[in-house]
């Protein structure tokens, strides 16, 4: 069988087979010139293959997507050279003959030819406001989920305070637990704590507020109270940080807060997401498509199916 031979477009690259313990790689500089070398994931063997990679001349780099791997090798070599990051899906080898030394030497021979496609990467200042904020999309999260629990232990002693109250987190609500958990259940005394408009007679208040608590109720709640203040403690720090970073991003954010319905939290999330360098994009299709915006294109025999969700599985953002 005759082999065929693809323009080269890179002098001198290297193919990167990332995993969590060993680094493989491959420097080439033809077809048949080639030599691979293996490496540990710590960062005085990366600080070997970066300078290896200097001394044989390397601009490119390609390695894959490797869960979360991959990011303290780009973190070393991103400064010397141009690094192109590829989902794995993208450069299966020939089933069967599967290795990590051939999975470099694959990568390299493609990363020559020009045949790989990078996956998006922003600036590390982007990447930085993109963990914070995700993050705190955690931690917030966190705090709804504790919220919800105490309203369970509450339905457990039949309290009914989140039948009676639109936010058990409100100012009344905190209260009234907060009585609940320092052993002061008298609802003459908890209705005391009742304020402002509320729709709920106060005979039904009082009923919702009757029930029987016990010491174990009384720790359960303490414990979730004290769980969703050190955690509204860190989202106070996190906020700190990200206004931080953020600072340099304030004509964006004024920007992108003129379209109907985004604040600020949600150009945060914009910003932290896509960055603020469109040029990475070829068009705002591109865009669309790689934050999973894009509906998905599913067709057979001339005729257009009915995707199986509402977006395309983004599979592209490595991140």
């Amino acid at each position: 069988m005759k082999a065929i031979d693809y323009e080269q477009v890179i002098s001198v690259g290297c193919g990167i087979d990332v995993h969590k313990d060993v680094i493989v790689a491959t420097v080439r500089s033809s077809s048949k010139d080639y030599q691979t070398r293996q490496f540990t994931a710590y960062t005085s063997s990366l600080t070997e293959l970066r300078d290896w990679c200097r001394e044989e001349g390397v601009t490119h780099v390609a390695m894959e997507s490797t869960g979360v791997y991959w990011k303290p090798v780009f973190n070393i070599l991103e400064e010397d050279f141009a690094i192109i990051l590829v989902n794995a899906r993208h450069v299966k080898n020939v089933p069967g003959h599967k290795t990590d030394k051939k999975d470099s030497v694959w990568l390299s021979k493609l990363l020559l030819s020009g045949l790989l496609k990078a996956s998006f990467i922003p600036t590390r200042e982007i990447r930085e406001l993109r963990d914070l904020m995700r993050y705190k999309r955690k931690k917030v999260q966190f705090v709804a989920s504790e919220t919800n629990r105490i309203i369970k232990v509450l339905e457990d002693c039949n309290i009914k305070l989140s039948s009676v109250v639109s936010n058990v987190k409100g100012v009344s609500a905190s209260k009234i637990i907060g009585d609940i958990i320092d052993g002061k259940d008298d609802v003459t005394g908890l209705l005391t704590h009742v304020h402002g408009r509320v729709k709920t007679p106060r005979e039904e208040m009082a009923q919702a507020l009757t029930g029987r608590i016990t010491p174990h109720h009384r720790f359960m709640l303490k414990m979730i109270r004290e769980t969703i203040e050190e955690n509204e403690k860190l989202i106070t720090k996190l906020d700190q940080q990200i206004d931080l970073i953020a600072s340099q991003y304030e004509m964006e954010l004024e920007l992108l807060q003129t379209i109907d319905g985004v604040g600020k939290d949600t150009a945060l999330v914009i910003i932290s997401e896509v960055g603020v360098d469109m040029d990475a994009f070829p068009n705002q299709h591109h865009l669309a498509s790689w934050s999973g915006l894009s509906p998905g294109s599913n067709e057979s025999a001339g005729k257009k199916k009915a995707p199986a969700s509402s977006t395309e599985t983004n599979t592209s953002n490595p991140l």
